[in-house]
């Protein structure tokens, strides 16, 4: 069977990394005899800008009905909707809500080869297997529900509210998913323990000590997942000073968005940072840099998170619709990215390198399709 992929390549360097991310699948399909049926549609800021949309009506349509979501990345510097946000968020929240997309995931993962800016002054922190664990961020309530909104009187803005909403069910599926997801991995590199960590405020907000009471609940019923506490600032330098000691994280949305963009620094940048957002019907799935304006066509950026996150998908609906062929595929995705950054002879900028955007895909590419 031909699966259903939608691609979203939005605005800025979105298209040119879902270029690299389609090549990849092309290959998947050679290499692993998987079958893919590509249907692409425009959406972003640019075409907002062209036509006062943010995407087709059309392709909200063709996302509910498809097994996959690739998105590149939105956001334009000169597109705003009349009421000043930013033209093309809609998209993304379009489908987190639209699709009930309820856990943002996203893998933190030091690869050997790849260096950063602390890398010197912090070497044995750094060293690749001592950072790899996964971030659960809840994703469709807390501050980025519709709950906000201005007083203005006499054409002057007095007052700006967000009300942050923090439910039950929101909090206890999102919980849920992580202690899933630890589980099935390997445990902290640390110590191997299957491990999820509490990550909130709760000593300061109501809608923290809910998420930390759904979080004891549900830890009730998985004995053998060790649980862990985090108040939020604290975990901005526990991850920092000791990213060994974590498997799985599970956070409220608003400070899984912070902490994952940090998060990021540990494995090498938002240039190899992918991300998934799952539900139990659909999934979405972007590498989490943004458009990048300034970058664009110019062949530069880093494609190894749009391909991560073709990884995260292949994965997804291997495990989804039992196909051995798709993960025998992410497996494959993985490892080829792996060789090439562990060698570190076609590597774009943000790593140290001089080589292309479409040069790392095509490199990349060759890998998954010599299966080694």
């Amino acid at each position: 069977m031909a699966y259903k992929v939608v691609l979203l390549a939005g605005d800025g360097t979105g298209p040119e990394v879902m270029r690299e991310g389609v090549k990849i699948l092309k290959v998947v399909q050679e290499a692993f005899g998987a079958s893919f049926e590509l249907l692409p549609y425009p959406c972003g800021g640019q075409y907002y800008l062209e036509t006062g949309e943010e995407w087709p009506a059309e392709a909200f349509q063709s996302c509910k009905t498809a097994d996959a979501i690739l998105l590149g990345a939105v956001g334009h510097p000169d597109a705003r909707l009349p009421n000043g946000d930013l033209a093309g968020a809609g998209v993304v929240f379009g489908l987190r809500f639209g699709l009930d997309l309820y856990a943002n995931v996203r893998p933190v993962k030091l690869y050997p080869g790849v260096r950063h800016k602390v890398h010197e002054e912090f070497r044995e922190v750094w060293r690749p297997g001592l950072v790899d664990f996964v971030v659960v961020r809840e994703n469709t309530e807390g501050l980025y529900t519709p709950a906000r909104g201005f007083l203005s009187r006499g054409g002057t803005t007095e007052l700006a509210v967000d009300s942050r909403v923090i439910t039950r069910k929101g909090a206890e599926r999102a919980v849920r998913f992580a202690f899933e997801l630890a589980v099935r991995r390997g445990g902290a590199p640390k110590d191997r323990k299957h491990r999820v960590t509490c990550v909130d405020k709760s000593n300061v907000t109501a809608g923290d000590q809910l998420f930390r009471k759904v979080f004891d609940e549900v830890a009730a019923k998985y004995p053998q997942v060790e649980r862990d506490y985090a108040y939020i600032d604290a975990f901005t330098q526990w991850i920092v000073r000791s990213p060994e000691q974590y498997d799985v994280c599970v956070a409220p949305n608003e400070f899984g968005d912070i902490a994952t963009d940090l998060a990021a620094v540990l494995q090498g940048g938002m240039g190899v940072a992918a991300g998934g957002n799952i539900g139990d019907a659909h999934a979405m799935f972007e590498p989490i840099h943004g458009s990048t304006p300034k970058h664009a066509g110019q062949d530069k950026v880093n494609p190894v998170a749009m391909i991560l996150a073709v990884e995260m998908m292949l994965d997804w609906l291997g495990d989804r619709k039992g196909d051995r062929k798709l993960t025998a595929a992410a497996k494959g995705v993985e490892s080829a990215v792996a060789a090439v950054l562990r060698e570190g002879k076609v590597l774009t900028y943000d790593l140290g390198g001089t080589a292309k955007c479409s040069e790392v895909g095509t490199e990349i590419a060759k890998r998954v399709a010599a299966k080694t």
